[in-house]
């Protein structure tokens, strides 16, 4: 991250904790739901645990963060910037984690026939995700490879839509309970705003990218 904090090594350590987090949660999330997905519901809760601890040391990490930044006075030209970063993608884990709750709250029923689309929704949704973090981690270190970076993460939003559409699709023409294929939907639906929201964050980096090279 030498591009930015050149000699904030303890920011840089922290924020590079921070961003690993993320790409754990989501890992956990995958496991999470191919777990959930195959029955073994204790594996299952001892992920969604693993998770909500992330979720909840990512809170801690970030919150410490900020603060440095502005009793340090730390990196003013960028300072706002940054803080946006973290806060936006903090949503993003907020969401996995999210996500994975409600598979312990709810119980959605999915048909086996339909576990391999959605499996495969879960993990372009977190492809999403961890290029989201390969690209803030360019705007610490490579200016040059945000783009590329979020071009990624945009081709993952766009096939996590489409997986989404396809599962949403099935489950309508399915001879089930209306009831039950709106709960199914519910699931793909929230899974899908983890990639869209990963986009959004994309968005503001582009800005920022954008900013420091005028």
């Amino acid at each position: 991250m030498a591009v930015v904090f050149k000699k904030n090594k303890e920011l840089e350590a922290q924020i590079d904790e921070y961003l690993d987090l993320l790409i754990r949660g989501g890992l956990v999330f995958k496991q999470g739901v191919k777990l959930y997905l195959e029955e073994r519901n204790e594996e299952f809760e001892d992920q969604l645990q693993e998770l909500r601890r992330i979720e909840e040391k990512g809170d801690d990490l970030r919150r410490h963060i900020e603060t440095n930044l502005y009793l340090k006075t730390l990196i003013p030209e960028s300072r706002g910037d940054v803080l946006g970063l973290l806060e936006s993608a903090d949503k993003v884990l907020n969401m996995i984690t999210e996500n994975l709750l409600e598979f312990s709250v709810e119980i959605p029923e999915i048909p086996k026939d339909l576990h391999p689309v959605f499996l495969d929704l879960s993990k372009h949704a977190i492809d999403a995700s961890d290029g989201m973090v390969k690209a803030i981690r360019a705007y610490f270190r490579d200016l040059a490879a945000v783009r590329d970076n979020i071009n990624q993460v945009l081709f993952y939003r766009k096939e996590t839509n489409k997986i989404a559409e396809k599962f949403k699709r099935f489950v309508f023409r399915q001879d089930l309970r209306l009831s039950h294929r709106i709960h199914m939907r519910y699931f793909a639906y929230h899974i899908e705003q983890i990639a869209e929201e990963s986009e959004d964050v994309c968005d503001r980096l582009a800005i920022a990218t954008i900013k420091r090279y005028i």
